[in-house]
């Protein structure tokens, strides 16, 4: 089940200032909508398993995948596809807890699996537990982060404007490490 927890950005020593919670779909998309962030569920009628190959969870999802290109005029797609058997794990899920933006928005579609997307904005931390069928798209210049755990166990298609595809900005802010992480 997708969870939304959203948390004061000024209690860095932990986490336990909890402005709200949810597990409801509808409530998470209408807190996400404020910030600018699009939230949806997509039917996931394919079964396929982390560390898929990207060909095969394109196909897969083709259709949903144009319909999104054809709305939103995104020029690159690619699959992160990976399981607590990838030798690489530790330093991908480093790569990506360091809180960063992009020139662009960054859509994530969950396939399978689950991530934590976090959000640092107008104060606040956003953290989003995003399941199998949760679109999340982050607009552009977002500070934000996200955490594959230890162990990933996931598949997300990602889709942007830029043809370079993933380009991180750096802040250089540590504020994700006084935040949650997934713990598989």
């Amino acid at each position: 089940m997708s969870v939304i927890r959203i948390y004061k950005d000024s209690n860095l020593s932990h986490t336990t200032d909890l402005l709200f919670t949810s597990e409801n779909n509808t409530k998470i998309r209408d807190c996400l909508e404020k910030i600018g962030v699009r939230f949806e569920q997509w039917h996931t009628p394919v079964s396929l398993s982390p560390g898929a190959e990207q060909d095969a969870v394109i196909n897969a999802y083709k259709e949903d995948i144009d319909r999104l290109i054809a709305e939103e005029g995104y020029q690159t797609v690619d699959v992160v596809s990976l399981n607590s058997d990838n030798p690489q794990k530790a330093e991908l899920r480093e790569k990506f807890l360091n809180e960063h933006t992009h020139s662009e928005d960054e859509v994530r579609f969950f396939v399978a699996g689950h991530g934590l997307f976090s959000m640092h904005v107008d104060g606040k931390v956003y953290e989003v537990l995003c399941q199998k069928g949760d679109l999340i798209s982050v607009p552009a210049n977002t500070r934000h982060w996200f955490d594959m755990g230890p162990n990933p166990n996931f598949i997300a298609i990602r889709m942007f404007n830029n043809p370079d595809g993933w380009v991180a900005n750096f802040t250089g802010d540590h504020i994700s490490t006084h935040f949650n992480r997934l713990d598989n």
